[in-house]
């Protein structure tokens, strides 16, 4: 049985949310302080297959806990709740490690649908980096960007760029559809195993940090296009 450890002071949430994975056949633990799951899954870091974790957790708060884990070498996948709704606070969080992030007010079923899609991607492929799906092109070159999926690198304007793995699935998908809109929907089955979500901001996040690392200007992008209620796509540019 998949086992899942909530991590949240307050006591209705964690209540809620520990009831639907109940439901939805997982075997659920609680805490509700920072530092003692921090300890936990330090220790037996095999116990849980994903953590549920809120930021704002008093003493060490989530976005601590994350950074520490993943210092500490823990894989486990790890989904964020935050009432924070800035966009470099999201950012931030995915930064830290986390693998999704689902803000407050929310749906517990999309909770648990956004968790099975995580696990998803983790069943399917044991290391991150594997689980893009690098397709019949090993290399993909459009102006000054290159990417290639056998190395995972990618360079723009001749500088290798550090991507993370969301970010160069993000990019590669979309180049390998050069000139073609892709919906935040598409992206978010294709990039992030979703069938459905409510929320896309996820897909906006992701675009707005991967122009910042590969855009000379990312409010005037010339490769990551936005299509205004749609989506984005990859245009070639002379630049």
């Amino acid at each position: 049985m998949t086992a899942v450890y909530i991590i949240d002071d307050e006591q209705s949430i964690a209540t809620l949310v520990a009831y639907n994975f109940q439901r939805a056949g997982f075997e659920v633990a609680v805490a509700s302080d920072g530092e003692e799951a921090y300890e936990r899954v330090l220790n037996s870091p095999n116990e849980f297959d994903l953590l549920i974790l809120d930021w704002m957790l008093p003493g060490m708060d989530g976005l601590e806990v994350c950074k520490r884990l993943r210092h500490r070498g823990v894989r486990t996948p790890i989904i964020l709740l935050t009432a924070r709704q800035e966009e470099v606070d999201l950012v931030l969080g995915l930064e830290v490690g986390a693998d999704d992030y689902v803000t407050k007010p929310f749906s517990p079923r999309e909770l648990v649908a956004r968790a099975k899609a995580v696990l998803r991607r983790v069943e399917t492929s044991p290391n991150v980096e594997s689980s893009v799906d690098f397709g019949a092109r090993d290399e993909l070159e459009v102006s000054k960007i290159h990417l290639d999926t056998e190395r995972h690198e990618v360079t723009a304007y001749g500088v290798v760029v550090d991507l993370t793995p969301r970010e160069f699935e993000l990019l590669r998908q979309l180049m390998e559809h050069k000139g073609r809109v892709l919906s935040r929907d598409q992206l978010l089955d294709r990039v992030w195993g979703y069938e459905s979500a409510t929320d896309t901001r996820i897909v906006d996040v992701h675009m707005s940090h991967l122009r910042e690392k590969i855009e000379r200007d990312p409010k005037n992008p010339v490769y990551l296009k936005t299509v205004r209620g749609i989506g984005y796509k990859f245009v070639e540019a002379t630049d």
